[in-house]
C-alpha cells in the first residue's frame, strides 16, 4: 500500500511499493520552486537513496497542470533579493541536481503539464522522461534577463544537441509535446488520460529487475554525463563485478531455467 507523507513546505514523499516518488505540491502556482522546496527535494531523494527497499524514484508535480514550472518568482522578494540571498538559493537548487543526478537508482520524471525553466532542469536530472500529450516545454531565460550557468546549458545540450540547444534558449519559446519528442527531450509522449497506465507499470518493471544490474548501468551513465576527462570507471567496473559475484546472478539464471519470475534481493 503507498504511504505519503504531506510537508508544510508544499513536497509530497510517497512509497509506492519499492518506487519512491517525490511530488512538487503547489498546483496553485502551477508547482513554482521555493527555496525550501528545493532543500526538501534533495532531503527526499537523499532519503531514498539510503532506502534499500527503494529500487526506483519518480518525480513529478501535483495536479494536472504542471510538472514544475519553474521557481517562484513571488519568493524572489525575500529569498533572492540579494547577492548573499542568490548565492544560497543557488546552492540549495545545485544541492538538488547533485543529488538526483548522482542517485544510483534509476529515476523518472512523470511531466503532467508545464514544465518550464527550472521544471525542464529537474525533468532532465532524471534518467527517463514520460510526458501527457498536453505538455509544454520552455526555457524562459531569455524573457527574463537572466543568464544560465555553462552545467545547465552542457546538460540540455547532452540530450538535444547544440541546433535545438540554440533554439531553446534563444527563442525562449514554449515547444509542446511533440516537438519535445523530436528533439529526444522526452523519451515517450502518451495521451493524458492514460499517463499512469504507462508511468506507474513500467516504474513497477524497473524496480522489479535486478537492482545491481540497473545500478551498474546507473554508474556507468554517472560517468558518461561528466566530460570524458573527468571519467572514474573505478565505480562503474565495481559495480559491474558485484553483479557476477552476486546471489542476484544465480538467482536471474536459476528462475530463467525454471521458467519463473526472479526474486531479486540486491545481495
Amino acid at each position: 500500500m503507498a504511504t505519503a507523507e504531506a510537508s508544510e513546505n508544499r513536497l509530497l514523499v510517497e512509497r509506492r511499493g519499492r518506487v519512491g516518488v517525490v511530488t512538487f505540491n503547489n498546483p496553485a502556482k502551477h508547482n513554482a520552486m521555493s527555496l525550501d522546496m528545493w532543500r526538501e527535494g534533495r532531503e527526499a531523494v537523499a532519503t531514498f537513496a539510503e532506502d534499500d527497499e527503494i529500487r526506483c524514484v519518480v518525480l513529478t508535480g501535483a495536479g494536472d497542470k504542471a510538472f514544475v514550472a519553474g521557481a517562484d518568482i513571488s519568493k524572489f522578494e525575500n529569498e533572492r533579493s540579494s547577492v548573499e540571498h542568490i548565492e544560497v538559493y543557488n546552492e540549495a537548487v545545485a544541492d538538488f541536481h547533485d543529488t538526483v543526478q548522482n542517485l544510483r537508482k534509476p529515476t523518472i520524471a512523470r511531466i503532467n503539464g508545464y514544465c518550464i525553466g527550472g521544471g525542464l532542469a529537474i525533468a532532465l536530472d532524471a534518467d527517463i522522461r514520460i510526458c501527457s500529450d498536453d505538455s509544454r516545454f520552455a526555457v524562459p531565460a531569455a524573457k527574463l534577463g537572466i543568464g544560465y550557468a555553462f552545467e545547465g546549458v552542457r546538460r540540455l545540450y547532452d540530450i538535444v544537441g547544440p541546433q535545438f540547444v540554440a533554439e531553446i534558449f534563444y527563442t525562449a519559446r514554449q515547444f509542446d509535446a511533440e516537438e519535445a519528442r523530436i528533439m529526444g527531450l522526452v523519451n515517450r509522449v502518451v495521451p493524458k488520460a492514460e499517463l499512469d497506465d504507462v508511468l506507474w507499470p513500467l516504474a513497477d518493471r524497473i524496480a522489479g529487475n535486478a537492482p545491481l544490474s540497473v545500478q551498474a548501468v546507473k554508474a556507468s551513465l554517472i560517468e558518461l554525463a561528466k566530460p570524458q576527462g573527468d571519467w572514474d570507471l573505478s565505480q562503474p567496473d565495481e559495480a559491474v563485478r558485484k553483479c557476477f559475484g552476486s546471489n542476484d546472478y544465480k538467482e536471474g539464471r536459476t528462475a530463467f531455467m525454471e521458467k519463473r519470475t526472479p526474486n531479486f534481493t540486491a545481495t
